[in-house]
């Protein structure tokens, strides 16, 4: 239907790649011929029983899901000012629901910063609802839903096509995506679909072709939420190679697989002792353990067992692999073996020893939420209520930091700057930051008694 840009080609495999990397699992041993290696010659027979046996040790999972799960330990603070009702009240409810799905703000651009450290970069499509009925005021708007913006998550593997313009924004892209399902419960064939959605700067048109069809059918077309704003409605979180983490890491996770299963196999196959005798005669007698044999005078009969001294290689090896996977990510401090000791350290001391990988996570949430300032400042240009909003947070990494933020910010205020507008500001932050595990509606209520009371 639509042709695949030349650099979506050259990646998809690989981002595949990753994603199985990342999954682990049964998703991994689906595809493990992609990444245990057969050796020279192997008998294919040999190769399949190690492709049966394999096994997966997913560091690099666990460390990606570490930083997004530490990133958002806290939520980010959505600060929203204005005097729009109806403003307030759709970005309170977006905070709670901002795909159409359940999932809150906060859990969604999570999501979207796993496939990040996953694929490189991870895309939010704003979409609105599309009605039927002929819409005349802003009211109308609001009753029917239609000024409800919402957004889509996709990856690097969905955005199948696009076109730059020579400043590097987007003229136009293709999204494909494909499902299965069923006419009805009765009904025991499953049907292949696969779906692709055109978006340049005002239009949309969307394709459907399944097994049923020979041909895509246009299905739907028009003019898109952010047309006034002449911009395709994908938004882009792009990491740089240094924080590109599944990348950093994925040939050395490779190693340490192929490693490890070969170690595995040796010590198994170890386990079985090959018998040897030593005779200047033939020797046919059958071998097990409901037979004897008959040796001569001057035969013998011994076992074959290996030294050892390549398997303790092997182990020390995999040791290393091992911290080399989180030295890359920026995580010493939770590599293990020589790299961290048992001894206690100070507060001080780990603060220290954790410092680089803090900066890296202080990138991260700054990247973070650029887009989610971009992506909610856009839909508050199309919608037009007049509100400010801003985005704060994602900056603290430890627990015992808010008890010194606080401290920080009672002197704050005993030094007497006289300016309403900074103890405001001063103060939503510490309440949000106090309280960022409470409903959205509740946090905009606060901010509200905070900017009347000081007024």
């Amino acid at each position: 239907m639509f042709h695949e840009h030349p650099e979506y080609i050259n990646q998809k495999s690989l981002l595949a790649e990753y994603r199985c990397l990342y999954a682990g699992g049964e998703e991994f041993r689906k595809n493990a011929s992609s990444f245990l290696m057969r050796r020279q010659k192997e008998p294919l027979q040999v190769y399949g029983e190690r492709l049966d046996r394999v096994f997966y040790e997913n560091y690099i999972g666990s460390i990606i899901d570490w930083y997004a799960a530490t990133l958002f330990r806290r939520e980010p603070q959505i600060v929203v000012d204005g005097n729009s009702k109806a403003g307030r009240r759709y970005f309170s409810g977006l905070l709670d629901d901002c795909d159409t799905h359940g999932s809150n703000l906060t859990e969604f651009f999570r999501q979207q910063l796993i496939s990040s450290l996953i694929y490189g970069k991870s895309y939010t499509l704003v979409d609105f609802p599309r009605v039927e009925q002929e819409i005349k005021t802003r009211a109308d708007e609001e009753e029917c839903g239609a000024s409800h913006g919402y957004f889509q998550s996709f990856t690097p593997l969905d955005l199948i096509n696009w076109s730059r313009d020579e400043r590097g924004a987007l003229e136009w892209i293709v999204l494909r995506t494909h499902r299965q399902y069923q006419k009805s419960a009765y009904d025991s064939a499953w049907i292949d679909e696969t779906q692709w959605t055109y978006y340049d700067k005002t239009q949309f048109r969307i394709y459907r072709q399944n097994d049923l069809e020979k041909n895509p059918e246009l299905i739907s077309e028009g003019t898109h939420g952010l047309a006034r704003l002449n911009r395709v409605p994908l938004f882009e979180l792009n990491l740089s190679d240094g924080l590109w983490l599944m990348r950093k890491a994925a040939q050395i996770q490779i190693e340490h697989l192929n490693k490890s299963n070969a170690l595995s196999w040796a010590l198994t196959m170890g386990l079985f002792a090959m018998p040897v005798v030593y005779s200047d005669r033939e020797f046919k007698q059958i071998i097990g353990e409901s037979y004897y044999i008959q040796l001569g005078p001057d035969d013998k009969f011994g076992w074959t067992e290996p030294e050892g001294h390549v398997y303790q290689l092997a182990s020390d090896n995999l040791q290393r692999l091992q911290q080399e996977i989180y030295r890359v990510c920026y995580l010493l401090t939770q590599a293990g073996g020589s790299l961290t000791s048992g001894v206690s350290q100070s507060g001080l001391s780990k603060q220290r020893d954790f410092a680089i990988t803090q900066e890296v996570l202080r990138g991260l949430g700054d990247r973070v939420k650029d887009v989610m300032k971009t992506v909610l400042r856009t839909l508050e240009s199309v919608r037009g209520d007049d509100l400010l909003i801003d985005v704060t947070g994602l900056d603290e990494f430890d627990v015992g930091d808010f008890s010194s933020e606080l401290e920080d910010g009672e002197r704050l205020l005993r030094l007497g700057i006289h300016s309403p507008t900074f103890q405001k500001q001063l103060q939503k932050k510490m309440a949000l930051k106090y309280l960022s595990d409470i409903r959205p509606a509740l946090k905009d209520k606060i901010i509200q008694e905070i900017e009347g009371f000081i007024e």
